[in-house]
């Protein structure tokens, strides 16, 4: 039976285990899943433990299975990066080959002088921060000023970070597109400019769900392109068109949380029929519990997608093809709070398929490849298809 759909659910910054260079990152002895279950004395993931994710890795609390359900093994990124962009790119084919630009020292005083020209408004903070922290530092002065507060991270990243009752949400989403087109641009064209609205009061901030990312479009054609020139559905859940700049995707569906993205996903691949793929990010890992150095929150809720995976896979034909992946990671117990340089599991689900070790993988990009052989879109310049290993 062919494969009619293909479902990636990318699981934002779960990494499975440090790259060769991840000493050139700073990231040595990362590893995401691994550490994460240490800490938590186990972790209970029935679902994915079938589908085979002890049989990548050592992970505390998991068995590796003899017969998992699914093909499984792990990819290495050939993109220079270790970012949401990087990552996701690449799984979509287009890979990174320069970094992006980084400001550990905060944006350079023609970036700050050139929005300030187009907006009016000075600014607060520029310098790399922990989200958290600095509206805890500096949003009692945003509410007096009006100012809007910039920080950024290890990653290529704009932040402006303004309380919804000082800057309204149009109004903040305005400025990032005015940052996007018109200030971080040429050298300074960072990965993504985002919006990092919060309420409350002084010594009570806390940052809302109405976050949008801008990024820059992928350098080159991804095979999301290649599908909508096929008329081929590229259904985005959670933050995938941001993350694409919209390019290649033909239906959007924002989120507010992993949950959520998993209840849209499952309304989706009982309702939508449309040949094509599902793409999905699940942010929540890294955003609630990686960057906050948060290990048993973010425990929790690999526990609960476990929940929601068991669900979804009841709901698959043999029509469709499950694949769970991440784009970088994101350890917790790590130093510092950014993202980690790591292989990201792969595991390849259809129902009745036959156990497949797929080995490491030498790019994300494996993941477009295999998008492309399955729908006859033409070779891509990167990635190696692992259709074949699933379909014999």
């Amino acid at each position: 039976m062919d494969i009619k759909r293909i479902i990636i659910v990318v699981l934002d910054s779960v990494g499975i285990g440090a790259m060769p260079d991840s000493a050139e990152y700073g990231d040595i002895g990362a590893n995401t899943l691994g550490n994460v279950a240490r800490h938590c004395k186990g972790l209970k993931l029935y679902n994915l433990e079938k589908l085979g994710l002890g049989c990548i890795a050592p992970i505390e609390g998991l068995r590796k299975v003899e017969v998992p359900l699914a093909a499984f093994g792990k990819m290495a990124e050939v993109s220079k990066g270790k970012d949401t962009t990087t990552g996701h790119w690449e799984l979509a084919g287009c890979v990174v080959k320069e970094p992006f630009p980084v400001y550990p020292d905060g944006f350079s005083p023609e970036v700050i002088e050139s929005f300030t020209k187009y907006t009016g408004l000075e600014v607060l903070g520029n310098i790399a921060a922990s989200g958290t922290e600095i509206i805890a530092k500096l949003g009692e002065e945003h509410m007096l000023t009006g100012k809007p507060i910039f920080y950024t991270s290890a990653d290529s990243v704009f932040q402006i970070a303004a309380h919804e009752e000082i800057i309204p949400l149009e109004r903040l989403y305005e400025l990032c597109k005015i940052a996007r087109e018109k200030v971080c641009v040429g050298k300074h064209a960072v990965g993504r400019i985002i919006a990092r609205p919060f309420i409350g009061t002084p010594g009570n901030f806390v940052r809302t769900a109405n976050r949008h990312d801008y990024s820059l479009a992928p350098l080159s054609p991804t095979v999301l392109d290649k599908l909508r020139e096929k008329n081929l559905a590229v259904i985005a859940v959670g933050k995938i068109a941001d993350i694409f700049a919209h390019q290649g995707i033909s239906e959007t569906f924002p989120t507010t949380s992993n949950e959520h993205g998993m209840t849209v996903l499952s309304r989706l691949v009982t309702e939508e029929s449309k040949n094509g793929i599902i793409m999905v990010n699940l942010v929540d890992f890294d955003m609630k519990f990686g960057h906050r150095n948060d290990p048993e929150g973010y425990g929790r809720a690999l526990e609960q997608f476990d929940v929601q995976l068991g669900l979804l896979l009841q709901q698959l034909s043999g029509q469709d093809l499950l694949i769970i992946t991440a784009d970088h990671g994101c350890d917790p117990t790590a130093p510092g709070t950014d993202h980690t340089r790591e292989y990201v599991p792969l595991l390849a689900y259809r129902v009745g398929m036959k156990t497949e070790d797929l080995g490491i993988r030498s790019s994300f990009a494996d993941v477009a490849a295999t998008i492309a052989e399955n729908f006859s879109l033409g070779q891509l310049e990167y990635g190696t298809s692992f259709l074949y290993e699933i379909l014999r």
